[in-house]
Order: structure tokens, then C-alpha cells, then sequence
């Protein structure tokens, strides 16, 4: 294979699993360390840092396949995802269904090596819903709430891969990472409004409609409400609500890029939410880490 044919196919394969778009990385990566932190009581072995964050990587990748799989023919007519391989051809159906279970088997076999076994039944539940996700746009009014399941079922795995059982503080949090996701994917959605009117995809924003600035506020402050109260029933200190107002200054922040239902601000408050993670993040390390001095 030539050279400049072979930079091709892998310029594509990165596109298919998104490495060109690390947010939905990030945005799956937080949660899951904010779980890892907790449970590991601010201590987590590397290995299991390792494992989660490799796993993350991997996992998100392909469900960036099975969601394009399920939504090619859509894709081809919105005008953010009209470019990507699957509907431009430069990836075929069977070689894209190839790759997501390649990744899905890569993720799966790390599980199995490193973690117990009440871990891997939880990695199988994850695989499922995750596998599952791009159906319910077809008919749940609000999917984001789905996708906040998908993207944080990292924190009872964390949970589990080392207190060997999920408290229910991890669920907790769980319903936290829900809120968030409907807060960050409804802006993504506002992006796509008039597209995915058109072609008959259900969004948050649509279901919303007038109300979705506000539904957006409403969801970050019942995220912020009950890392609140984690914070309370695990008696962590002050840098662990400083990282909450952190949070708290950036999500106002965005309500101000996403009042006027402008195309590119909703987008850019969307990938903001990376700091927003990283905030809440940091709290819990610092808090943690200046317990341990």
C-alpha cells in the first residue's frame, strides 16, 4: 500500500472513532475519575487509573462507530456530520462494524485481565447500553438523559473495581453525571435544531423548545445540588466545594453563551464542559490530597 494511500486510511479510521475530536473523551473521562478518586479515597493504585482511562479512550471510540452505523442515513443530511466516513464512503459498513468490535473486544479483554468479576458484569451492562444509545433518538423525547447513563457508568465500575460492591453514593453520582449530560448535550442539540427538525431525530432542544435555556440551567443546578450532598455524606472539606463553585462560575458562563440560541456559542459552551469536569475533578483531588498531608 502506498503512503499517501495508507495516511488516507488512517485519517479516516481517526475520524470514524473521533482522536480528531478528544471532547467526548474528556467528557467520559471525568466522571469516570471523579469515581476512581472517590473510591480509592484520593489514593487510587495506577493501575486502575491506567485501566479506566484506557478503557474510556476505547469504549468511546466505539460507540462513535455504533452511533455512526445507526445514523449514516441521517448524517448525510445534517451539515456538522455530512463529512464523515461512513457517509462519504470512505469507510464501508462492514469495516466500520469490524473496528467497533475490535475496540469493544480490546476494552472488554482489559476487564477481564485486571478487574474482578463484579466489574466485567457491569462492563457488559455498559457495552449494552452504550451499543444501545443511538436507537433512542428514534423515539425518548429527552435521549441526552440515556447518553448521561452511557457516559457515566464508568463511576459504579470504578466503584466495584475497588470496593469490590457499588454504595449507593455511586448512584448518586450517576444521577448527577444523568443531569450533567442533558445540561451539555442540550446545547450540542441546539446546534443541530433545525437539521434534526427536518429529518425527524428527537433532541432535548426540541422537546424543550422555548424552555431549553432555562431546562439547561435547571439541570446544572441539580447536578451541582447533589454533588452537594456527596460532598456532605462523604464529609469532604472546602477545596472540594471550591471545585463545585468553580463549576458553578463556568456553568453560568455558559448561560450567557447559550441565551441567544446562537449556532457557535451553544457549540462552544458544549465543549466548555470540559472544564467543568476538570473542576470538579480538581476539588475532589486537592480536597483529598490535602486530607492525606
Amino acid at each position: 500500500m502506498r503512503i499517501d494511500t495508507l495516511k488516507k486510511r488512517l485519517d479516516a479510521y481517526e475520524r470514524l472513532i473521533r482522536l480528531d475530536k478528544p471532547i467526548g473523551i474528556l467528557l467520559l473521562l471525568w466522571p469516570t475519575l471523579w469515581a476512581v478518586w472517590i473510591a480509592g479515597n484520593g489514593r487510587p493504585a495506577f493501575l486502575i487509573v491506567w485501566v479506566f482511562t484506557l478503557g474510556t479512550v476505547i469504549m468511546r471510540s466505539a460507540g462513535c462507530v455504533f452511533n455512526d452505523l445507526a445514523d449514516m442515513h441521517y448524517d448525510a443530511h445534517v451539515k456538522r456530520t455530512r463529512e464523515r466516513p461512513l457517509v462519504t464512503g470512505e469507510v464501508g459498513r462492514m469495516e466500520a462494524l469490524a473496528v467497533a468490535l475490535a475496540l469493544c473486544a480490546a476494552a472488554f479483554a482489559i476487564v477481564v485481565l485486571s478487574l474482578n468479576m463484579l466489574t466485567v458484569g457491569l462492563s457488559v451492562v455498559a457495552l449494552g447500553v452504550a451499543g444501545t444509545y443511538p436507537f433512542f433518538k428514534r423515539f425518548f423525547a429527552v435521549p441526552q438523559a440515556y447518553l448521561g447513563i452511557a457516559f457515566g457508568f464508568g463511576i459504579p465500575m470504578a466503584f466495584a473495581a475497588q470496593l469490590g460492591h457499588v454504595p449507593a453514593v455511586a448512584w448518586w453520582m450517576l444521577a448527577a453525571n444523568v443531569f450533567w449530560a442533558i445540561a451539555y448535550d442540550t446545547e450540542y442539540a441546539m446546534v443541530d435544531r433545525d437539521d434534526d427538525l427536518r429529518i425527524g431525530i428527537r433532541t432535548a432542544a426540541i422537546t424543550f423548545g422555548r424552555f431549553d435555556v432555562l431546562a439547561v440551567v435547571l439541570c446544572y443546578a441539580a447536578t451541582l445540588v447533589i454533588f452537594a450532598a456527596v460532598g456532605m455524606r462523604l464529609g469532604l472539606g472546602v477545596y472540594y466545594y471550591l471545585g463545585l463553585a468553580g463549576a458553578a462560575g463556568l456553568m453560568g458562563y455558559h448561560y450567557f453563551l447559550i441565551r441567544g440560541r446562537e449556532r457557535m456559542r451553544c457549540f462552544y459552551a458544549f465543549l466548555h464542559n470540559n472544564w467543568v469536569g476538570a473542576a470538579i475533578f480538581a476539588g475532589i483531588a486537592a480536597d483529598y490530597f490535602m486530607r492525606g498531608r
